[in-house]
């Protein structure tokens, strides 16, 4: 692969898509992730929190890190109370 272009979640497909110079493009299935990686909602909101405003770095963690020890750092559960 080339130099990275562009890194963008495309609402219509699900995926967070990134782009080469060399024409070539990776797409990440943002939904299928979310149901091999998360365990919960809060789980899945610190997903989507990624997807929307720094989608380079959601594709860096599935592509390059460990999304589930990423998310058992910064998961903040927050259990309902009576």
């Amino acid at each position: 692969m080339k130099k990275f272009i562009s890194c963008e979640f495309n609402m219509d497909t699900g995926c967070v898509e990134l782009r080469f110079s060399d024409g070539k493009m990776i797409s990440i299935n943002c939904t299928a992730v979310e149901n091999e990686v998360t365990d919960n909602r809060f789980e899945r909101s610190e997903l989507n929190w990624l997807i929307y405003n720094d989608p380079k770095a959601y594709a860096d963690l599935i592509l390059n890190g460990e999304p589930e020890k990423y998310l058992k750092a910064v998961t903040v559960y927050k259990p309902f109370e009576n």
